[in-house]
């Protein structure tokens, strides 16, 4: 409903005016009514239903210093991967009282940095996932207004990590036992810290293991990027692919295949995060899985207690998540040598 007479929506100022009170006491009953008494806050509660009255978000964060929304950044919300995520950020924030602003940085660091920016101005806090800052960028946003990365570790930024490092060694353990001692990591974005880091363990895994492990890519993180990605793996002459994510894995399986190259008989190819669809793919993905929505829930958890430290939940400046290798069809036994 309009303020009575207009076409604008209604105002506190309308809504005092029907009950009979100053605007600054339907302020205090809307936001912060245990300061005012229970009957006049009931009819102002009333008015403001009846009126269909939806808050200022700019005003009360100028008189609260507080919006009650957090901003919730993610690199490409196409990709599979954060659906899950951005769910677990959403039903955590809900239960806490707090509204999602969902941002799409279009895996750029100028996008990140800018929404960055304007979140300033509208959000109490922000959770940043795979962010593509440099580290002395995220550190001076995080000087700003209260930040927890996720899949980026910054000393100063509290964090949520997911260990996919651990799981690209289990990888590749379960590659060698089935006989691939020629294995390929396709990398992911130069600017994602969780590919350089995945790249690391494994390349430190292989040597103590006295396998070849060679690096291929950048590549970017879309099923797209998989046609360009096997080409590479079968000019290698390696026998199996570890993946940067499950989109690019996937998109090999569709070029193997064009190419009349058999997964697993001739290649076996290994993703990364599981991702809806991973397991209907033909053959179904072996991937290393993670608790995802948790890791959502979690970074909430942090960033709530970074904003409301008086609450006594303590705080966390870095959590770590686990995975562990999920085994279909895409894995086989490693071809013999003609």
């Amino acid at each position: 409903m309009k303020a009575a007479g207009t076409d604008r929506p209604a105002t506190i100022h309308d809504i005092a005016a029907i009950c009979g009170v100053a605007a600054s006491t339907v302020s205090r009953a809307l936001s912060t009514p245990e300061r005012v008494n229970i009957r006049t806050r009931a009819r102002i509660e009333a008015v403001a239903t009846e009126l269909n009255y939806i808050p200022n978000i700019q005003a009360k964060a100028l008189s609260s210093g507080r919006t009650g929304a957090v901003g919730v950044l993610v690199p490409d919300i196409t990709n599979p991967f954060y659906f899950d995520l951005i769910r677990g950020t959403q039903l955590q924030l809900k239960a806490a009282g707090y509204t999602q602003l969902l941002v799409d940085t279009e895996e750029s660091d100028e996008v990140e940095a800018s929404s960055m920016e304007q979140l300033r101005k509208g959000a109490d806090g922000i959770i940043v996932t795979a962010s593509r800052l440099s580290d002395e960028a995220l550190l001076s946003a995080a000087a700003k207004i209260p930040i927890v990365a996720i899949n980026r570790d910054v000393p100063g930024v509290p964090a949520v990590v997911i260990d996919t490092p651990s799981a690209t060694s289990q990888a590749l353990d379960h590659l060698i036992s089935l006989g691939h001692s020629r294995i390929a990591y396709v990398a992911g974005p130069v600017t994602s810290q969780s590919s350089t880091l995945r790249w690391d363990a494994l390349a430190a895994a292989a040597e103590e293991r006295g396998v070849d492990v060679r690096r291929l890519g950048p590549f970017a993180p879309k099923t797209q990027s998989g046609a360009a990605a096997a080409d590479a793996a079968v000019h290698s002459g390696v026998t199996a692919c570890i993946a940067f994510n499950d989109l690019i894995a996937i998109g090999m399986l569709q070029r193997l295949r064009e190419r009349g190259i058999r997964v697993p008989e001739d290649m076996s190819v290994v993703g990364c995060d599981d991702i809806f669809g991973a397991d209907f793919c033909n053959p179904p993905l072996t991937t290393m899985a993670s608790p995802i929505e948790q890791a959502g829930r979690v970074a909430v958890s942090m960033l709530l207690a970074q904003l409301n430290p008086r609450g006594g939940g303590g705080t966390r400046n870095r959590s770590l998540m686990p995975t562990h290798l999920t085994v279909r069809g895409s894995t086989g036994m490693a071809p013999r040598a003609c």
